[in-house]
């Protein structure tokens, strides 16, 4: 019998042993400089967060008067466009008070005519009373040389000196009584004088009261939160539904304080929702940098001076907007999605904190403008049926 010699067979193995060890070190250093090399040349160029949510207006719709409910033109889920009528009240009592301001600015403004006729009159009898006060003034100085004369008595020119008086008192009455009416019309035509100003002020009043028994929808958006009933009996300011404009959404997304060191306004972002999956990215941009972190706006802040302080990492809300509205229409999100972030801090030009202030308004509507220019128009005809051919 050949005798095995035990120590050759366990040195193969431990070489084998010893080069998968060396092979998986070099594999595991090579990973390290691979990991090292991505993170200094580009990785420590991204932050991201889970911690985002969409974010977006919810217009209220809320009477400006009060009222009682006769019609509901939408439901919750349902699109509206901007201008379309969503609640209409019950209009009696408008329609009554229109009609009223109505009557009063045309009586106001065959009032104000009269007074400009009153001082056209009045003029006129100024030139009368001059007339009189000449012819008065003429009688007087011939009666005081045929007097001196004694072709006439001292009673005939004590009564020439009388009448000569009374006109002379009746031009001053008259001159005083045109100035008192020249006062109220001076420097003005029938639709700048004050009182028709203030009739039509009251007409506008009534005209919006009666315009805004119809509620419209402000912006276009899909309704939602709607809680008024048929019947009901709403007040001024009692929020009825709401309405929200999907194609106006934005992201905020809370960042670690850590996080922001090269986060600047206009940096890419890269935005997955959780709704859709990684199957869709949108594209978006920095739009603003919070101005404090969350807690330091809750309705109860923290008061780190008292008691025991534990430090806590803070997040600061980052406002992100979509930079192509067209991914929302194909792939739309609602208010309070959860979304994954991430920025790309390649670009360090843009600034941390806003350098201008806003050149025009963030979010408007023209829907009430269009109300108080229906009745800007009504104002004007009724003024010019009452003028009836008067030059003023």
């Amino acid at each position: 019998m050949s005798s095995q010699n035990p120590t050759a067979a366990v040195a193969p193995q431990n070489n084998k042993r010893g080069f998968l060890l060396r092979a998986l070190g070099v594999v595991v250093l090579l990973a390290a400089i691979a990991w090292t090399l991505w993170y200094y040349l580009d990785g420590r160029w991204y932050e991201d967060t889970d911690d985002a949510y969409v974010g977006g207006n919810v217009v209220q719709l809320t009477p400006q008067i009060p009222g009682t409910v006769v019609t509901i033109g939408a439901d919750d889920g349902d699109l509206v466009k901007q201008g379309d009528v969503l609640v209409k009240l019950d209009q009696s009592n408008a329609d009554v008070a229109l009609a009223e301001a109505k009557a009063n600015l045309a009586a106001t403004v065959r009032k104000v005519r009269g007074l400009y006729s009153s001082v056209s009159g009045q003029q006129a009898l100024v030139e009368a009373r001059q007339i009189a006060v000449a012819k008065a003034k003429a009688d007087y100085d011939r009666r005081v040389g045929l007097a001196r004369s004694g072709a006439i008595s001292a009673e005939e020119l004590s009564h020439a000196r009388d009448e000569l008086t009374a006109a002379q008192s009746a031009l001053v009455a008259a001159e005083q009584q045109y100035q008192t009416s020249k006062v109220l019309v001076d420097d003005t035509v029938v639709a700048s004088h004050p009182d028709v100003q203030a009739a039509a002020a009251k007409l506008r009043a009534a005209y919006l009261d009666d315009e805004r028994t119809t509620l419209v929808a402000p912006v276009t958006g899909y309704v939602a939160m709607r809680s008024v009933q048929l019947g009901q009996r709403v007040a001024p300011g009692a929020p009825l539904m709401a309405v929200v404009p999907l194609h106006q959404v934005w992201i905020d997304a809370n960042f670690k304080e850590t996080q922001l060191t090269h986060m600047r306004i206009g940096q890419p972002v890269e935005i997955t929702s959780d709704v859709y999956g990684s199957a869709v990215k949108y594209q978006g941009k920095v739009e603003s940098l919070g101005i404090g972190t969350g807690s330091a706006f809750s309705l109860l802040p923290a008061q780190n001076a008292t008691g025991n302080w534990i430090k806590i990492v803070q997040r600061i809300p980052v406002r992100v907007v979509f930079t192509d509205p067209a991914q929302l229409d194909r792939h739309p999100l609602r208010i309070g999605m959860s979304l994954d972030v991430e920025v790309n801090l390649h670009n360090q030009s843009g600034p941390m904190l806003a350098q201008q202030p806003p050149a025009k308004p963030a979010f408007s509507t023209d829907v009430y403008e269009k109300q108080s220019g229906k009745a800007d128009a009504l104002i004007a005809q009724i003024i010019h049926a009452n003028m009836a051919g008067s030059s003023k």
